[in-house]
């Protein structure tokens, strides 16, 4: 299966690897696979793969990933507008705590 591409080389993601803890949480929760982990590390795969949810920074605890929201969550917006389907495909798991929503769109 073909990886989807949105505009090539201007997504706004960076990542800090001096400041990656290597938890992980990023790589599980990002709905395009754009980022991987390795030697405990995460790096960016396919950066064109991006859609610029932001669910990656979102659950970033170090704060080493940063995106600007971009073309991904404004189609899905748009489309959502228009009546069509309008999901960017991210859930975003919050900490078990009572009272509070346990999942939340990045859009």
């Amino acid at each position: 299966m073909e990886k989807m591409s949105y505009l090539k080389d201007v997504v706004t993601l960076q990542l800090n690897e001096k400041i990656c803890s290597g938890c992980g949480m990023c790589v599980v929760v990002c709905p395009h696979a754009v980022l991987s982990m390795n030697n405990r590390k995460v790096q960016i795969e396919n950066r064109d793969a991006c859609m610029e949810c932001g669910a990656c920074a979102m659950n970033c605890p170090t704060e080493a990933l940063t995106v600007q929201a971009g073309v991904g969550c404004a189609a899905a917006v748009i489309n959502s507008a228009l009546g069509r389907e309008g999901s960017c495909c991210c859930v975003i798991e919050t900490k078990n705590e009572p009272g509070k929503d346990q999942s939340k769109s990045c859009c």
